[in-house]
């Protein structure tokens, strides 16, 4: 389970259980590094009213997509269209005693027929309740930068651990040594990435995390036979190589939600899914808020 900042890339906190480990637990288990001033953004299935209360209770906010079955109790409409409703724990005992949230609700569409998710009925839940600070198409258009989260694991799985060797490890406690290594190595690539990104005033999305990996690996023996005067220069050249590599500016790009194998609710890939049509229009001109 990450708990991963979605501007950089940066795995805050991790937690490694047991498979039957519900989801839940472990997105519960990361809000012990959740502090004061945090959006913290989930998907569907991590949503509780534990997962909301605790929240709060450390002082930052939440953004989450509301399952189909939770119905919250409207209160009043807003003037963006989101409106404010009431959210209960599922624990009938609890709900008896008069346990309630006060939350914002926000329904919207995606009117791109090339997009996924097109003509379906979203529902997101936040904490944020003014509807002038925080717009609803705002946070409907900020919700979908969660899926950064699938690029960052991407980066640890595909290219900096080599998916086809196994842990070295033959015992559960080495293997989750390991595992925390390789993320203890990912946050300070990561880490060294933001700073080139700064000097160069640049987004940190522009930034090659493939051409990064290879120029920190290339430059950790230069570090180890460089003078200790010397390795101030050497650090501010290797800032200036890794923001020497930029990717180009990020495009709408659509991609079918299919798998090679039928192990999921998602179809099977085809051949027709390798041309498939690309979005028509940006995704926040997309995004349409029903009221």
């Amino acid at each position: 389970m990450y708990l991963c900042e979605v501007g950089t890339h940066a795995i805050c906190d991790a937690g490694l259980w047991p498979y039957h480990t519900s989801e839940r637990v472990g997105g519960l288990r990361m809000l012990r590094s959740v502090v004061a001033g945090m959006l913290v953004m989930w998907d569907c299935g991590f949503h509780s009213f534990d997962m909301a209360y605790q929240t709060i209770q450390r002082k930052a906010h939440f953004l989450g997509r509301l399952p189909a079955h939770v119905k919250p109790k409207f209160v009043r409409a807003l003037s963006d269209g989101s409106y404010l409703a009431y959210i209960y724990p599922s624990d009938y005992q609890r709900k008896k005693r008069g346990e309630h949230l006060l939350v914002r609700v926000i329904e919207y569409t995606i009117d791109d027929p090339n997009r996924p998710g097109h003509g379906e009925h979203h529902r997101l839940v936040t904490s944020l309740l003014d509807a002038e600070l925080y717009p609803a198409h705002t946070l409907a258009c900020e919700y979908h930068q969660r899926w950064e989260i699938e690029i960052t694991i991407d980066e640890v799985q595909t290219h900096q651990r080599l998916p086809n060797i196994p842990w070295r490890s033959q015992k559960p406690v080495g293997v989750i040594q390991e595992a925390y290594g390789l993320l203890i190595a990912h946050y300070a690539l990561r880490f060294l990435m933001h700073e080139a990104a700064l000097q160069a005033d640049l987004d940190p999305d522009r930034l090659s995390f493939t051409n990064a990996l290879h120029i920190i690996r290339d430059a950790i023996s230069d570090f180890q036979m460089t003078a200790p005067h010397q390795l101030p220069r050497l650090y501010q050249r290797l800032l200036n190589d890794i923001a020497g590599h930029r990717l180009p500016e990020r495009e709408g790009r659509s991609n079918p939600r299919v798998v090679k194998r039928k192990m999921s609710k998602f179809k099977l890939k085809r051949p027709h899914h390798f041309h498939w049509p690309q979005p028509s229009k940006l995704f926040l001109e997309a995004v349409v808020i029903l009221n």
